[in-house]
């Protein structure tokens, strides 16, 4: 079996907490060799890694975004995710939004309702 392809992945709703969904995703990640971008408005760094603190902030190429945030934060968010022009977005479960993935799909990006970690897990990333 060929290694997986690395990718750059926006994740929002980063958090350094380790014991979050999102904190565990970011680990496994970087785990599997995928360059990892946090995004929260208020931490500096997650284990050595840099955050950024919004969207708009991010320069360059982006694989997948990553949402651990939940509707009434990504519903704010479709004009910097369409900007960013990721392949796909990954909402993760709690962080579904019709309206948001309708808006992606629209702008040509795949919206995808799964779990990074059990994608991650399972090889399916």
């Amino acid at each position: 079996m060929k290694p997986p392809t690395s990718q750059r992945v926006v994740l929002v709703g980063a958090s350094d907490k380790p014991d979050r969904y999102a904190h565990q995703a970011q680990m496994l990640l970087q785990l599997h060799g995928h360059e990892v971008v946090p995004v929260h408005p208020k931490l500096a760094e997650i284990a050595g890694v840099p955050v950024v603190a919004d969207l708009s902030g991010i320069q360059g190429a982006v694989d997948t975004v990553t949402l651990y945030v939940g509707p009434a934060i990504s519903a704010g968010l479709a004009d910097k995710l369409v900007s960013l022009k990721p392949r796909r977005v990954i909402f993760n479960p709690g962080t579904e939004n019709a309206e948001l993935a309708a808006k992606l799909q629209a702008a040509g990006i795949c919206a995808e309702q799964a779990c990074t970690l059990v994608l991650l897990q399972s090889g399916q990333f």
